[in-house]
């Protein structure tokens, strides 16, 4: 069964770069032009994977983003004709999973679908054979459940975007070792991922955030100055 892939734009020529493209990848493809259609699409046909403009009439992509990563777990592709860094930091932290800035190579764009894709294909086939069902991750009042993708501290749930989710497992199933940051972005952005390191950072703060007592002097995710991260614990 082909893969779907919703594509919300509302630049028809765009739109029909898009839909072309991806079709000849064999990718089923439904398209929304503006963010009311996209969540009832999403709601609907529940997609394997969203290609989500910033600027849409009706409910722009950032909270469009928002309201869809608070009802499913499909990966969010964000686009935009904006290159400020700013944009770039609220479209992930509303849980976009990768951010491309428009104009942009069709070839790269087919790339990150490929690779979001491919890492939730594994996810589910984890799951299905049971090699990650039933497994909890603990460090002190720090639970990682994998078979529901829960993680707890102290008892309380933490509500964490899916990239926080993949990057504490990642952490967490190689504590005590450097992990460098080129090491962080392929195993758990994607090997050919090129945002750069600094996508590691800003979620390496905001996990921080979440599962530190104290984030200002982080004691489970250790900077590893001139190289990486290390989790101790």
């Amino acid at each position: 069964m082909s893969e779907k892939i919703l594509v919300v734009e509302d630049e028809p020529t765009l739109v029909e770069t898009l839909e072309y493209n991806l079709s000849r990848q064999d990718y089923e493809v439904i398209t929304a032009m503006d963010g009311q259609e996209a969540l009832d699409l999403a709601r609907r046909e529940h997609p394997d994977l969203v290609v989500l403009d910033l600027m849409l009439p009706t409910i722009d992509g950032i909270e469009v983003c928002r309201l869809l990563r608070q009802e499913m777990n499909v990966p969010i592709l964000m686009l935009t004709a904006r290159d400020e860094e700013v944009d770039k930091v609220v479209g992930l932290e509303v849980g976009a999973d990768d951010y491309m800035t428009k104009p942009f190579s069709m070839r790269e764009l087919m790339a990150r679908v490929k690779a979001l894709l491919r890492r939730e294909r594994l996810i589910r086939q984890e799951l299905a054979a049971g090699t990650i069902d039933q497994q909890i991750l603990t460090s002190g009042d720090l639970t990682v459940d994998l078979s529901r993708r829960e993680v707890k501290r102290a008892g309380e749930v933490l509500n964490l975007k899916p990239r926080e989710y993949e990057l504490l497992v990642f952490l967490v199933r190689h504590r005590g070792m450097v992990l460098s940051r080129q090491l962080i972005l392929e195993r758990v952005w994607g090997w050919d991922y090129d945002g750069g390191s600094r996508t590691v950072d800003v979620h390496v703060h905001w996990l921080r955030e979440r599962i530190e007592p104290d984030p200002k002097n982080p004691r489970r995710i250790v900077t590893v100055r001139g190289v990486g991260y290390r989790f101790e614990g």
